[in-house]
């Protein structure tokens, strides 16, 4: 059972699983305690930030929460009161009661949450940047800075707006009512039309402002329709990478764009803010509940019921074996990587964009993504097949390793493919490096080397087991011990000491099963740990972002280890009932200022929501 990562270029290019997008309601920035503490005395949002696979809430007691995707601790915001706050891709800002503002989450060389002392009255967080507006009026930027993204104009603002992309652009409103944006200009993003406006939102490569009429006007790429506004009034507008949504007059939420995972479609009713993310938005009900929609991944971890054989987790998809031999998959499924044929098999590896099944007959049969010939299968008897990133490994009957797929990548020369002459008993498709177990025990590596990490670098002595994942590898000794080498930024070669039966590498975390059946797990797994699986199990798979188990009742289970953008906290998404009595809540996108006023809370909805909460953690007990 195989699972693949991403390749090892992504780190290099910003570390990114940018695809991610984005994951069960495993990583809420809140924990339960707090969850319950919250909803107890009443608190609620009143603005919402979208980063490109996190989002933050200012709560109307001036407590940030978060939720999503977490990698870089962006959820994780700190303690205390704040008056604004802007969620980016790997890091968030907040503007404190004081004026400081603060920042979380990925820190690189640019210094991305190290802010700049004095006084703000709104914070605008970007991909690798961040803007904003001084008490003054006068704009400071910081971070990356290759197109001019940071040099903010002189003068005096009322608001900013940090573009979400590397190639940033800035818009920002001037008291005057006149845009003036800069930075990267490709595609005439950084054009602002004349005249007047009373906001402004920097999308990835355009941007969208509000004219004091209520018109919202968008100018640069415009090659999905997401700079294709619709006419009519607006009182708020909010531009992303690949869709913007509006907030009608009226309270409705309308968005245009692409439309991959539902972005663009809004639920209907009354809203007072609106914000659009990476692949997904969120919107503040006028009762001051949030909600979102959009790329909630791909339910990759929700395991069909009834009874499996055997199971592999993949990269945005899983499969499993059912015990009458049909490949059952689910997930993601844009190149077909789910669409298993019909059939008897003995067994399948789900990888990260295609999957490969052993039939009965020893033959091998690929299907999904086949752009590197990962999917065309060699003829020919075998006794086991790992489906890598974007290439495959089958071990013939007779024990030789036979792999296929790509070897490159630009001028590089990896040999993921190159596998070694000699017999094996097993085998392990990685991301860019494969491993195998030879039939005297030892464990023999592959493919890119990894540089510093020494991926290949399998040690010496006997194992019963080996797997491969993005960048590192584990081996089960035969003693029961597991040893991992390779990667280990986040500790997922770590292994803890004592007896395990099995061992799956994933992406940047590695999950054992203990002799006792247990799961156990380690490495960059975020709350994930609270979600693992109880009880015994036969077999485990670490994907991805997730990892399944195999029960012992041949039941399957996967969880996540990572986000899913729109699992608001339950807390904050439950409705609020009766009316407020003051009119909108806040807005703060990546455009937008200092919230604008808080929702007055009544004492009827606190109660009614208090009496949801409390029945919905006496299910949970029962």
């Amino acid at each position: 059972m195989a699972r693949t990562n991403f390749g090892r270029r992504a780190i290099a290019g910003g570390l990114a699983l940018a695809g991610l997008l984005a994951l069960a309601g495993v990583t809420l920035g809140v924990s339960s305690s707090w969850e319950g503490a919250a909803a107890q005395d009443g608190r609620r949002a009143v603005a919402i930030s979208v980063g490109d696979e996190h989002a933050c809430a200012l709560l109307d007691s001036g407590e940030v929460a978060c939720w999503g995707s977490n990698s870089y601790g962006q959820a994780d915001a700190p303690a205390g009161r704040f008056s604004a706050v802007s969620a980016g891709r790997l890091h968030s800002c907040g503007v404190r009661e004081t004026g400081a503002v603060e920042c979380w989450g990925h820190n690189d060389e640019w210094g991305l949450t190290d802010a700049p002392a004095g006084r703000f009255s709104s914070v605008s967080v970007g991909d690798i940047h961040t803007c904003g507006v001084r008490e003054t009026g006068a704009v400071e930027c910081w971070g990356y800075n290759g197109f001019g993204q940071t040099d903010a104009p002189a003068g005096r603002f009322s608001t900013v707006s940090a573009s979400s992309a590397s190639e940033a652009h800035n818009c920002g409103l001037r008291e005057t009512g006149a845009v003036e944006c800069w930075g990267a200009n490709h595609f005439g993003q950084a054009d602002a039309p004349a005249g007047r406006f009373s906001a402004v939102s920097a999308g990835r490569i355009h941007s969208c402002g509000l004219r004091e009429t209520g018109a919202v006007e968008c100018w640069g790429a415009n090659g999905d329709g997401w700079a294709g506004a619709p006419s009519g009034r607006f009182s708020a507008v909010s531009a992303s990478g690949n869709h913007t949504c509006g907030l009608r007059e009226t309270g409705a939420i309308e968005c245009w764009g692409i439309d991959s995972y539902g972005e663009t479609n809004a639920p209907a009713g009354r809203f007072s803010a609106v914000d659009a993310g990476g692949w997904h938005s969120c919107g503040l009900r006028e009762t001051g509940a949030v909600e979102c929609w959009g790329n909630d991944v791909y339910g990759q971890a929700d395991a069909p019921s009834g009874r499996f054989s055997a199971v592999s987790a993949g990269g945005w998809h899983s499969c499993g074996l059912r015990e009458a031999g049909e490949v059952k998959c689910w997930g993601r499924n844009h190149l077909g990587q789910v669409d298993a044929p019909p059939g008897r098999f003995s067994a399948v590896s789900a990888g990260s964009e295609h999957s490969c099944g052993l039939r009965e007959t020893g033959a091998i049969e690929c299907w999904g993504n086949n752009v590197y010939s990962q999917a065309d299968a060699p003829p020919g008897r075998f006794s086991a097949v790992s489906a890598g990133e974007i290439h495959s490994c089958g071990l013939r009957e007779t024990g030789e390793v036979e792999c296929w797929g790509h070897d490159y990548f630009g001028s590089d020369y990896y040999g993921q493919t190159d596998a070694p002459a000699g017999r094996f008993s097993a085998i392990d498709a990685g991301s860019q490096h494969s491993c195998g177990l030879r039939e005297t025990g030892s464990v023999e590596c592959w493919g890119d080397d990894g540089s510093e990490w020494r991926l290949t670098d399998a040690p010496g002595g006997q194992f019963s087991a080996v797997s491969t994942g993005w960048a590192h590898s584990c081996g089960l000794r035969e003693t029961g011990a597991v040893e991992c080498w390779g990667y280990n930024t986040s500790g997922q070669a770590d292994a803890p000491a004592g007896r395990f039966s099995a061992v799956s590498a994933g992406w940047r975390y590695s999950c054992g099963l203990r002799e006792s059946g247990a799961v156990e797990c380690w490495g960059y797994t975020f709350e994930g740990q609270a979600q693992l699986p109880t009880g015994r199990h036969t077999a485990l798979s670490a994907g991805l972002y997730h990892a399944c188990a195999l029960s012992e009742d041949e039941t399957a289970a996967c969880w996540m280890f990572d986000y899913r953008a729109t699992n608001v906290p339950a807390w904050l998404r439950e409705p609020t009932l009766g009316v407020p009595t003051t009119g909108s809540g806040g807005l703060l996108d990546r455009g937008a200022g200092a919230p604008r006023a808080g929702l007055a809370a009544l004492g009827a909805a606190l109660l009614s929501l208090l009496v949801l909460v409390l029945m919905r953690r006496s299910r949970r007990r029962s």
